[in-house]
């Protein structure tokens, strides 16, 4: 599968200090103002006098993605600053004075402040801090509060012994360098810092090499363990980034999924970098493979690692097993849901994606030879299954499970509806009517996000033209759809029970049974308005 550039081999990384700068600067002003007058206050005179220790001048940065987007010429919405020197009490009640409102500390675990700014743009603040497994010896031995609040000479032989996810430990540490606070960072493009009233750009790791590079490196082989998490957050940064993992940097995640280090992790952490992963890539299909390559998919992922090596007909899918059609499958949906005419939510968008993953999980158990070809008959009722296991043992929403399921079952309905219609095996009427009921079917999710996965579906081989042609089955559907005003009319009965009373109807069971015979008149393409449904309860009335 070809890819395009990555987006920084597109654009250059600037190498100049001062084009650097310009990228830090040039970007969300109420952000960067908000940061700088945190690194204004830090560094007053009459604050350091009272505040902070005489043999350490205070300081605040701007960390982790925020510089790193910057760089890549993107604009982000959050801002991370993490603050040197001040102690965290004294820092939780400078940030309530300097803007005048009550700040959040999310996660003993973690002591971030978040300072509201609105309007979607998140300022976290921060201390420097180690972070570590309890049995681990990186931490300092005593003085430092954990986040549990204790004190680690106060925790017991037990506690230390724990090597659960939940026995990760985060200790604050003001006095901490520059360089020392960065090392803790996953990836060597997230040690990136920058001062927020000069722009000037730390590069302590070689992240700006690697990046210019296109390379995903390890900072700490060691620490990097302490978070096995940072083995999905790779393939999410690698997607989302199209990076090449460095060789070492690959033999030590894979390692850990071999040493089964992830399998403590809880699944709504997972399930979190999925969505990155599917919903910030322009090709998730990197990832997703990188987690392949990993062991990943075959250890954690039965459902998706038994798409590998399952056949399909050269003829309708030239490029390869299901896997690759999949992998096609899941790129192309990403690039539906960031057209602009679309108007996706964020939920819908998910739906989408997830739906094209999971939309041929029936192809393994049911893809058979017959009379020289393959078949995969009955795959998408076959998918529901798979789909749902997958979904419900990583705690994917209700609604997105629900969508998925609906996808793998549904996804070939919309081809084959403009197949049948332009084979003559069924009229407009009778298209426009099967539209409405499988509108009716799928609610409450949306007919767009089907057509959407279908279509995703249909673009993924290497048929020519299939990235390129008009995708006519959907644009059909659409503009039934919108002609009919189906997505609204087309859900509800034609009839309610006010039209009965108006027909003499009484309410209860007798009018719940003229309703069910209406729809079913309506689905059989007999009555298609309402003064067609009238009609036809009066002649039912007469003759029942």
């Amino acid at each position: 599968m070809e890819k395009e550039p990555a987006f920084m081999r597109v654009r250059p990384i600037p190498t100049s200090p001062e084009a650097l700068r310009e990228c830090v600067l040039n970007q969300e002003p109420r952000l960067l103002a908000a940061a700088q007058k945190i690194a204004e206050w830090v560094t007053h005179p009459s604050f350091v006098e009272r505040f902070c220790d005489p043999y350490q001048q205070p300081r605040s940065l701007i960390v982790g993605g925020f510089v790193r987007d910057s760089i890549l010429g993107l604009h982000p919405k959050d801002l991370d600053l993490e603050v040197y020197g001040v102690e965290p009490e004294t820092l939780v009640v400078m940030l309530e004075y300097i803007f005048d409102t009550h700040i959040k500390n999310v996660g003993e675990a973690f002591g971030v402040l978040k300072v509201p700014l609105g309007d979607g743009l998140e300022l976290d603040v921060s201390i420097p801090r180690h972070e570590s497994k309890a049995a681990s010896s990186h931490l300092p031995s005593q003085g430092v509060l954990t986040s549990k609040g204790k004190r680690l000479s106060e925790r017991s032989s037990h506690d230390l012994n724990k090597n659960s996810e939940d026995e990760i430990l985060i200790a604050s540490d003001p006095q901490m360098s520059i360089r020392e606070a960065a090392r803790r960072r996953d990836f060597t493009m997230n040690t990136l810092c920058a001062d927020p009233v000069t722009g000037e750009v730390i590069d302590n790791y070689g992240g700006l090499e690697d990046l210019r590079n296109g390379t995903l490196r390890v900072t700490d082989p060691i620490r990097f363990q302490d978070d096995p998490l940072r083995v999905y957050r790779g393939a999410q940064f690698a997607a989302r980034m199209n990076l090449t993992v460095e060789p070492e940097t690959f033999e030590l995640m894979q390692e850990m999924v071999e040493r089964g280090d992830m399998d403590h992790l809880s699944r709504e952490r997972i399930v979190e970098e999925w969505k990155k992963l599917l919903l910030k890539s322009k090709y998730p299909s990197i990832g997703i493979e990188l987690m392949r390559e990993l062991g990943i998919i075959e250890r954690d992922y039965p459902e998706l690692y038994a798409l590998i090596g399952t056949e399909q007909e050269y003829e309708w899918h030239p490029e390869g097993d299901v896997w690759i059609h999949t992998m096609m499958v899941v790129d192309e949906a990403a690039k539906i849901i960031r057209r602009p005419e679309e108007e996706f939510t964020t939920q819908e968008k998910l739906e989408v994606m997830v739906g094209a993953l999971c939309h041929d999980l029936g192809k393994p158990s049911t893809t058979k030879r017959e009379d020289g070809r393959i078949r995969s008959r009955g795959h998408e009722e076959a998918g529901r299954e798979p789909t749902e296991s997958f979904l419900r043992r990583y705690q994917f929403s209700n609604a997105t499970e629900k969508a998925a399921v609906i996808i793998a079952a549904e996804h070939l309905k919309c081809d084959t509806l403009f197949r049948d219609l332009q084979t003559h095996r069924i009229d407009d009427k009778q298209y426009r009517n099967l539209v409405r009921r499988l509108i009716a079917r799928i609610h409450p999710i949306s007919w767009r996000v089907l057509i959407a996965a279908s279509e995703a579906d249909s673009r993924g081989r290497d048929i020519p033209g299939c990235k390129t042609n008009p995708y006519r089955s959907g644009d059909l559907f659409r503009e039934t759809v919108l002609a009919h005003k189906l997505d609204t009319v087309g859900k509800a009965p034609l009839l309610q029970g006010r039209d009965l009373i108006a027909l003499g109807v009484p309410p209860g069971k007798r009018m719940g049974e003229v309703i069910r015979h209406i729809e079913v008149l309506r689905d059989s393409g007999d009555v298609q308005t309402k003064e067609e449904a009238i009609a036809a309860v009066q002649t039912f009335l007469k003759t029942s």
